[in-house]
């Protein structure tokens, strides 16, 4: 982000610095727009996301209806982070999630972050293709029962998205786009009504009257009005408790989880709720939680411990030390499952340097790893090279906190730059920053590496934070593990998937091919689908595909030894008919106790035509040169290692200039709920649509279709042969 220059002079990119009336009239309008949308699709609250002027993450913006700290996972977003607002700027699509479990089941990391039953939307902010942020509504969804607040109207949601956009478009045009702030903001909500002065006193006087106690907290969990009895019943004074939160004020709530979360609970869901808690030995009361936009009533009386569930009193003598927040609690949840997803060493980096930098605040972040007895710099942002340059190669002796904490394996937190001045005098520094949390990174016992975070003020890291970024510590030194044995079991499997595989594809003079390969297992590139086109002479070619039951390296190292058989045959000179009969007695005799289908394909340039034969395999495709294509009918044969006698009867075809003949494994079309019949006929009207185009560029639109259809459970083989035409 540019600089803001002082004689108001243009930017680089060719804005203007807004003046701070400007501006403010801009985030104004911005304010009235989010409320608009939320009164227009009757949700209960909003948010708006702006996109940070690289174009690369989201910035939370503004709420409405729930207090910004709410969504602290979400203050910044990465657009390849996999959560709804994201996915809806990065897809240019309405991500609609209209029950609990769904956003559950689809969006793991969200539920965990904020663990209460409410539903969403995000709408990208859209001005024909141009994004501009997304607008994410919350309502309740329906429960189990069916009960709840109906879904809002999903093109009310797409109209306030891009009324939000028009908005943020014409900012841009005048010069002084409107980029997200330093910090989110909450819109303060007003009660339904303002009541006279005489008719508050007389609910006031009413509430007094009543025998349980009353009190009011607004959205951010501040008393706002508290009756005597309530007063009484909670262990304290009007005067002490109003403007103050009860998990802050009130001594005997020493577990914040029994008032805080409920309450917070209650305002993301909008739905009542009632619990119980023990205040002091022998003495019990009941909360009943009523929520609205503007906060939530809680009526309290005396009960029992019988009467609802309730929590667990605080063991005499336990450490009364002060609890982590449910924000920092919930905010490594996020964290937790997102470094679960991760899947290679990149992908670790990635997550730290995008999300993680902003969910703390932080100026920079360095991500260093023990390799071979010496530091090796993996993944950074914010530090000059010159800086890192000190670390990347030094031993595991270096004078520095970030090696140092690998000896000790205990996080060092520096509040200023005078402590670390103090405790390490030789330790490199940089201009801007303040304040330091070193992190060692300890999996299986052993050193993994560390992580540096840095401010660019004095951060006085609560003890609460230390234990979260402690525990945040040892999550990242799994996650680099786990990292590791991938990243090796990868390179080890795409070596083989090399071996097995074609090199390439041999060179026919008016041929064209492409081919392509997709293993069904994450994390394992190596599967039994094989695919091969076998140059037999100037004029002649082979082209078989074939699928080995199963997919994992077992069906892998069958398929090594049957594609290399077929091969050989087709450069005898075999009929297809002959080359599936000695492949099937050859896979008889080796008894792997697994079948493969497979197609054969033999190809005469010289006189345009084919000769086909399958031993249960999906029949292939033809697109004609007009333009229409359509599933060839071949005789069945029987798969490859069942009956050592079977034969594979062939079907000529002819092969006209312009022809394109696609062989696939069924990977390519299983949809579960969909007839194969119906795939079939599905996959021929693709490669109609798809035309004319280059081969290469041909087969990936395939594959990318196949990938967007459904969840795919098989690998996927793909081999296309097309006739070039004359001229």
């Amino acid at each position: 982000m540019c600089a803001i220059r002082e004689d108001g002079a243009a930017q680089p990119d060719g804005s203007r610095p807004p003046s701070s009336t400007t501006d403010s009239v801009r985030r104004a309008e911005l304010d009235r727009l989010l409320e608009l949308a939320v009164r227009d699709t009757g949700v209960h609250a909003g948010a708006v996301f702006l996109l940070a002027p690289d174009r690369q993450a989201l910035r939370l913006e503004v709420t409405a209806g729930i207090p910004a700290e709410y969504l602290a996972p979400w203050f910044g977003v990465a657009l390849s982070s996999p959560v709804p607002v994201a996915e809806a700027v990065r897809e240019r699509r309405l991500v609609w999630l209209a029950a609990p479990q769904e956003l559950a089941r689809r969006y793991p990391r969200q539920a965990i972050a904020l663990p209460y039953h409410h539903a969403v939307a995000a709408a990208p902010i859209l001005t024909g293709t141009t994004a501009w942020g997304t607008l994410l509504l919350f309502w309740s969804g329906s429960d189990a029962s069916g009960t709840g607040t109906a879904s809002p109207s999903p093109e009310r949601v797409r109209v306030a998205g891009r009324r939000l956009g028009r908005f943020l478009r014409d900012a841009a045009d005048t010069g002084h786009p409107l980029s997200p702030g330093p910090a989110p903001r909450s819109l303060p909500q007003s009660p339904a009504r303002r009541p006279a002065p005489a008719e508050a006193l007389a609910a006031a006087d009413f509430a007094e009257r009543l025998p349980e106690g009353s009190c009011s907290l607004d959205l951010e969990g501040r008393f706002t009005y508290i009756s005597t009895t309530a007063a009484t019943l909670l262990g304290g004074s009007i005067p002490d408790l109003i403007g103050t939160r009860p998990w802050q004020s009130l001594p005997w709530c020493t577990e914040p989880a029994a008032f805080e979360d409920r309450f917070r609970a209650a305002v993301v869901s909008r739905q009542p709720s009632r619990f119980t808690t023990m205040i002091a030995p022998e003495r019990w009361l009941a909360f009943e939680l009523y929520p609205d936009g503007s906060g939530v009533s809680v009526r309290i009386s005396p009960t029992d411990p019988g009467g609802a569930s309730q929590a667990a009193p605080a063991r005499a003598g336990a450490p009364q030390g002060e609890p982590i927040r449910l924000g920092e609690a919930y905010r490594v949840l996020h964290l937790a499952t997102a470094l679960s997803e991760a899947v290679g060493v990149g992908d670790v980096v990635d997550l730290i340097t995008e999300e993680m930098l902003p969910a703390f605040g932080a100026q920079t972040v360095a991500l260093l790893a023990a390799e071979d007895g010496r530091m090796r710099v993996i993944g950074c942002r914010g530090y000059p090279a010159r800086l890192l340059e000190q670390f990347d190669g030094a031993p595991l002796t270096f004078p520095a906190p970030a090696v140092q904490v690998l000896a000790t394996g205990v996080p060092s937190f520096f509040t200023t730059i005078e402590e670390l001045s103090r405790a390490c005098p030789s330790a490199p520094r940089q201009d801007g920053l303040h304040a330091w949390a070193f992190l060692p990174l300890i999996a299986s016992g052993r050193p993994v590496g560390s992580c540096v975070f840095a401010f660019d003020r004095p951060h006085p890291f609560p003890d609460q934070q230390r234990v979260v970024f402690t525990a945040l510590a040892g999550l990242i030194a799994q996650a680099l593990e786990r990292a590791h044995l991938y990243d090796t079991s990868k390179e080890l499997a795409q070596t083989l998937q090399a071996a097995l595989l074609p090199d390439s594809l041999p060179d026919l003079p008016g041929l064209n091919a492409a081919a392509r390969y997709l293993p069904s297992v994450r994390g394992m590139d190596i599967g039994g689908d094989f695919y091969d086109l076998v140059r037999v002479s100037d004029t002649i070619a082979a082209a078989v595909i074939g699928d080995v039951q199963g997919h994992n390296l077992t069906a892998a190292a069958l398929m090594g030894r049957i594609r290399p058989a077929i091969r050989s045959h087709a450069l005898a000179g075999a009929t297809p008919a002959q080359a599936l009969a000695r492949a099937n007695r050859q896979l008889v005799d080796m008894d792997p106790g697994r079948f493969v289908s497979c197609l054969y394909a033999h190809l005469d340039l010289a006189r345009h035509r084919a000769v086909l034969a399958t031993a249960g395999h999906p029949p292939p495709v033809l697109r004609y040169p007009d333009g229409h294509a359509e599933v060839l009918a071949l005789p069945p044969g029987l798969l490859l290692g069942i009956d050592p006698h079977a034969d594979y009867p062939s079907t000529e075809i002819p092969l006209t200039p312009g022809t394109v003949l696609a062989l696939y494994t069924d990977g390519l079309i299983e949809t579960p709920g969909v007839d194969l019949g119906d795939a079939m006929t599905g996959l021929a009207a693709q490669l109609a649509q798809a035309w004319p185009q280059p081969m290469d560029r041909l087969a990936t639109v395939l594959i990318d279709h196949a990938r967007q259809t459904a969840t795919r459970t098989d690998d996927i083989a793909l081999l296309l042969i097309g006739l070039a035409t004359a001229g």
